[in-house]
């Protein structure tokens, strides 16, 4: 008999805590619940939750309440893996079952770890009571029952005592759902311990920035002001991604809390392609300059686009555009590192550290890696390790030019002394060469560019004194006169190129056979050309020309169309006469011309005064 009341004392013993309990249909199969006094019990929170996916249409999807929930749904357990999943459009709910098997009243904090969810609903339910906390970052901040960045829920459960907690959760973009279940002294030396190294990350970033904005202010260099720029968009954009921002920056503007981070995103790809070029020095109109040119257009563009397109869109797009930027940078380092420019070593050391770091970030932000704390934290690190590689790079770039500037110092000095001494060779050189060239050009102002003979300026110079000297010395001087016949027809069949050849022709031919050293043959006009004499009579004149007009009359010259040219040539022969001044010996040389022109041209004719000389 006693052994039969132990047996019942026994078994009315364990159904004690169960008097606690709500009704057993609160209690899903295959979720255990959790023994919120069992610190291992909660280290392994995951073995107890369980969860259910609803996509669209799904009988969970629109429910807003768990008591709208079938009741034939099929709860998943988590079997202790972190609740995450990519991007997705559908609902997901979570449940655990908590109890305090202590005497005493106690309270725990179940923790989201992730601050970017839109819509959060809590719920607890104990004794039929249930309570209920909706939050979320489309809703104000203040909508959280704890002012923390990321979601908690106190739950109080007295002693044997049983609650269950569902969670509703839906966001437009990736679907994290880490959660633990701890005290408020765990909470408490999380958030102190993540409190430090938060203040020592972005206070770090904005001592950096403030920094290189006082270094551009001082010197005026710009990747300085670029490189300020990037750590202040890169801060705002992990403040963003943080949840700080939602919380310090617009608490109630719950519509900004999604827009601002591909919004900071675009910008930090700017600064990212500014600095780049600035400090790689990039040259202009190379591919690499025309690649980041192009990147910036899109970050542009991608800004105007986060205040117009969804979050999930924009998010996705900014994410692609902005790992894109890191490797066309950290490739465009490597081949300015092979290129000899050294401190793009340490530019390239960055931006791998910012690449694996960035990536790994982006995988666990979008769903497809688990534990966000822990890449939140590689992130931090990686930039941390950015910004020192970055700062470093800039000093050695700093150093190698300082050290550029002595190096040019001290090969100034020693070469000063043989400067001075080259001085005035180089000086005689240069006299020597400006004289070669006041001859060249002196000769290039006084001969035609197209026929190579000497031109009227030259004509203007020595005609004078060849009179002059004949007027002294009683020698003769004859000048003709001669004129390509019907020229205007060339140009006009065949084309002005054509007549310039023909001009080159004429001139070879004057060249031919004016050959004494001191004849000169010029052109002075279009088609006219002069013959000066000196030493010649007026017959030896008509002789030289009569044997001139034979052989360009009889040398054809070969068209473009292939037809055979013959040209001739008409000529006024005058010498100088007793009294006579250079300019009445050119208008009856002149007069000769004309009337060899008018009586039939391809002649030469003498001046009526030299034929009675």
């Amino acid at each position: 008999m006693s052994s039969v009341l132990r047996l019942i004392a026994i078994i009315s013993l364990s159904l004690i805590p169960a008097l606690a309990l709500p009704d057993t249909g609160s209690v899903l199969a295959g979720c255990p619940t959790l023994e919120a006094t069992d610190s291992a019990a909660r280290a392994s929170l995951m073995q107890y939750v369980c969860y259910y996916s609803a996509p669209p249409g799904a009988p969970g999807h629109d429910a807003t309440a768990p008591d709208q929930l079938p009741v034939d749904i099929e709860w998943k357990p988590a079997h202790g893996r972190d609740l995450v999943f990519s991007h997705t459009s559908s609902v997901y709910w979570v449940h655990l079952d908590v109890r305090n098997s202590g005497t005493e009243r106690a309270v725990w904090y179940l923790k989201l770890n992730y601050p970017l969810l839109d819509e959060v609903t809590f719920w607890q339910t104990a004794n039929d009571t249930t309570e209920t906390i909706a939050t979320g970052d489309q809703r104000p901040f203040a909508s959280r029952a704890v002012d923390y960045r990321y979601f908690l829920l106190p739950v109080t459960l007295d002693g044997g005592e049983t609650r269950s907690l569902t969670l509703r959760v839906h966001s437009n973009g990736a679907l994290n759902v880490p959660l633990s279940f701890e005290t408020a002294a765990e909470v408490i030396s999380g958030s102190n311990h993540l409190t430090l190294t938060h203040g020592l990350f972005y206070g770090a970033l904005l001592v950096f920035a403030v920094f290189n904005l006082l270094l551009f202010f001082s010197s005026g260099t710009g990747y300085y002001f670029y490189n300020a720029f990037y750590l202040a968009a890169l801060g705002l954009f992990l403040f963003a991604m943080g949840g700080f921002a939602n919380q310090y920056f617009w608490p109630d503007n719950a519509s900004f809390a999604n827009t601002s981070i591909p919004l900071s995103l675009s910008l930090c790809a700017l600064a990212m392609i500014l600095f780049g070029r600035s400090f790689l020095e990039i040259d202009k109109g190379t591919i690499p300059e025309t690649v980041l040119k192009g990147q910036a257009w899109f970050c542009i563009g991608f800004l105007a686009l986060a205040l117009i397109l969804p979050y999930n869109k924009t998010i996705l797009l900014n994410t692609v555009l902005a790992l894109t930027v890191i490797s066309s940078l950290f490739m465009i380092a490597a081949i300015r590192w092979q290129q000899g420019y050294q401190p793009a070593m340490w530019y390239l050391l960055a931006w791998l550290i910012m690449l694996v770091g960035g990536l790994i970030y982006a995988l666990a932000a979008f769903g497809y890696l688990t534990d966000f704390l822990a890449r939140e934290a590689l992130m931090q690190s990686a930039v941390g390790g950015q910004v020192i590689l970055l700062n470093y790079a800039m000093v050695q770039r700093w150093r190698l030019l300082s050290q550029k500037l002595l190096d040019v110092e001290h090969s100034a000095r020693t070469e000063l002394e043989f400067k001075v001494h080259e001085r005035t060779a180089q000086l005689r050189n240069t006299m020597r060469e400006l004289e070669k060239a006041n001859r060249k050009l002196s000769t290039m102002s006084l001969n035609d560019a197209l026929t190579g003979l000497h031109n009227r300026r030259h004509l203007d110079n020595i005609f004078p004194e060849l009179c002059a000297e004949a007027r002294r010395t009683g020698h003769p001087l004859t000048l003709a006169l001669v004129d390509a016949d019907h020229f205007k027809n060339i140009n006009d069949t065949w084309g002005h190129g054509f007549g310039d050849t023909c001009l080159q022709f004429i001139a070879e031919i004057l060249t031919r056979h004016v050959k004494r050293p001191r004849d000169v043959a010029i052109r002075f006009g279009g088609e006219e050309f002069a013959l000066l004499l000196p030493g010649t009579s007026a017959t030896g004149a008509r002789k030289v020309c009569s044997a001139l007009l034979a052989d360009i009359a009889n040398t054809p010259v070969l068209a473009p169309d292939g037809t055979e040219v013959r040209m001739t040539l008409s000529a006024g022969i005058a010498s100088l006469a007793p009294g006579e001044d250079q300019s009445q010996l050119f208008e009856r040389a002149d007069e000769a011309l004309y009337r060899a022109k008018s009586e039939g041209r391809n002649r030469a004719l003498l001046s009526e005064t030299s034929e009675v000389e």
